[in-house]
């Protein structure tokens, strides 16, 4: 099978599933099955799939016209100009959480030897990107999922930071006693269980649903990172967490203004509050 025969038929398939913008999905998944880039996938539209190709091609296919993501089933995902190894143990990481990763780097750029905490660490990709771009800081990463741990300290390896990254199991702050931070990030669970329906089947049926939803109307953990991690941090110290569309007057009032003397939401690309970032007054 040529690749022009193999990109036109898995477009088929895709489209028939209903899997958005099939045809480059179908390019995608054809790239992936040969090894091959897109340039290459351009340039010689009459390369032969060997059979073990077209055999990885057909399971690729039946897979993505499941609806499992492509993420999933190349285990890898872009974040924050780097590669990370994912899997169904971990939510696939989204452009939206760059713009925490980003304001956390310009805070934690200025302290000379920055402490870092991440709550719910999932793939790493939070803490792993701060501290690649931020080479004189440690972070302590938090996870109740022994397989995220090990695939947070995997993506760690992979970037060259694990001697500045250390990992816990423990369900929020569970597992910590008096630790003292300059910075929290989190990107908790934040779906209320009545909007999981409403998902995409890529998600409902294929991220962690611990990792989506607290299983109840979503703002659960969120609140309790809030009420509890003034304990752990700094004076001046800085929160960041990850909330979802409509939360923003509820996450607002959590904020006691005798624990915490500044307050914003940082807007994601579409201008949507996604980021609720605080200070502690010590």
């Amino acid at each position: 099978m040529k690749i022009s025969d193999a990109i036109t038929q898995t477009f088929a398939l895709l489209a028939d599933r209903g899997v958005a913008e099939p045809r480059s999905e179908a390019a995608l998944l054809v790239g992936l099955a040969a090894g091959r880039d897109k340039p290459f996938l351009i340039a010689h539209p009459e390369y032969e799939l060997t059979t073990a190709e077209q055999d990885r091609l057909a399971n690729f296919a039946h897979r993505r016209a499941n609806h499992e993501p492509f993420q999933y089933i190349s285990g890898k995902q872009e974040f924050f100009g780097l590669e990370f190894d994912v899997s169904p143990d971990v939510l696939i990481p989204r452009p939206e959480t760059e713009t925490l990763v980003e304001k956390a780097i310009q805070i934690l750029a200025g302290i000379e030897r920055p402490v870092l905490c991440d709550v719910g660490v999932g793939s790493g990709c939070i803490a792993v990107s701060i501290l690649t771009n931020v080479d004189r800081a440690v972070a302590l990463g938090l996870d109740k999922s022994p397989q995220a741990l090990a695939l947070a300290a995997h993506n760690a390896a992979k970037h060259h930071v694990s001697d500045r990254m250390r990992l816990i199991e423990s369900d929020v702050f569970g597992s910590l006693r008096d630790e003292k931070f300059d910075t929290i990030v989190s990107n908790p669970p934040y779906v209320p269980l009545a909007d999981m329906r409403t998902l995409q089947p890529e998600v409902r049926d294929f991220e962690p649903g611990g990792a989506l939803t607290d299983g109840g109307d979503g703002l659960s953990i969120v609140r309790t990172i809030i009420d509890r991690s003034s304990r752990f941090l700094r004076p001046g110290g800085d929160l960041f967490v990850e909330i979802g569309f409509g939360q923003s007057d509820r996450v607002a009032k959590m904020f006691d203004p005798e624990k915490w003397f500044s307050f914003e939401f940082l807007p994601d690309l579409q201008g949507i509050p996604r980021i609720a970032h605080a200070r502690s007054s010590g």
